[in-house]
């Protein structure tokens, strides 16, 4: 039995997961982190009768009290730094969905769960269309140069780009970099129309109503193109079965990997 604690336990994403976990067979939903929510019962807020998970406004004051073998987190970036690298700390492993963190931010989560033998699982985007966009793009970066990406999402999303598209640029950065004919700084009018270089990819985030999570890889060849997208809809129902692989997966290696297929079979 796999004990796992979610951070954002009470949220859009988090509501979903948690009640996903409580559900599987083979794994114990032993806590939550929401501040707004600190005391009271998450099977109470989730209307899951006949159980008590607590829930907590801090990861310290949750280490101090349950015991746990995962941790989901799916918070804010302003945040989860702190409550990802507090686990590993204590050697837990931990499931990254919070978007918003940099490369420099993975680079240190990884030196410190390799230093306590944890593991972190990060993804941009748990849902399967998403995961598969992941594949069938890095699969056409090895034969198409010329690329560029385009990230959607709500008019209240803050982080820009989104933590899928961020990671999808690192992962299609690292089988070919994307090449700009005409290089942004000789762009002739505004250069910010250009996007955002994102490990040498062109990217570019639209924030509008009635958008929820989209992604766009766009390659372009002579007298042809390729378009690869994802949309995802109002609800988090396709992130819970990721999660829960993600949750089985994770204590299959050491260190980081990042993107969900890293532990498929594809």
């Amino acid at each position: 039995m796999i004990k796992v604690f979610v951070a954002g336990a009470t949220g859009w994403a988090g509501s979903a997961i948690s009640k996903g976990i409580f559900n599987h067979d083979g794994m114990q939903l032993i806590g939550g982190l929401s501040r707004s929510n600190k005391g009271k019962n998450l099977a109470d807020i989730l209307q899951i009768e006949n159980a008590t998970i607590p829930l907590f406004d801090t990861i310290d004051n949750a280490l101090e009290k349950i015991d746990f073998d995962v941790l989901v987190e799916f918070t804010k970036p302003d945040i989860a730094k702190k409550n990802i690298i507090t686990a590993l700390e204590k050697g837990k492993n931990v499931i990254i969905g919070t978007s918003g963190l940099s490369n420099e931010d993975y680079n240190e989560i990884e030196s410190i769960a390799n230093k306590n033998n944890a593991s972190v699982l990060a993804a941009g985007n748990f849902a399967i269309t998403a995961v598969l966009l992941f594949k069938f793009a890095a699969i056409a970066a090895k034969y198409i140069p010329n690329y560029e990406l385009i990230d959607y999402a709500s008019q209240n999303k803050v982080d820009a780009p989104s933590g899928s598209v961020a990671e999808l640029a690192h992962r299609l950065s690292a089988v070919q970099k994307s090449t700009i004919e005409v290089p942004i700084e000789d762009t002739i009018g505004v250069k910010e129309t250009r996007g955002a270089t994102i490990d040498d990819v062109q990217v570019h985030s639209v924030r509008l109503p009635g958008h929820v999570l989209g992604i766009e890889a766009i390659f372009g060849m002579q007298d042809e193109k390729l378009i690869l997208r994802h949309d995802a809809g109002n609800g988090a129902e396709p992130y819970v079965n990721g999660v829960i692989l993600a949750i089985e997966k994770v204590n299959s290696f050491k260190g980081l990997k990042r993107g969900l297929d890293t532990v498929m079979d594809l």
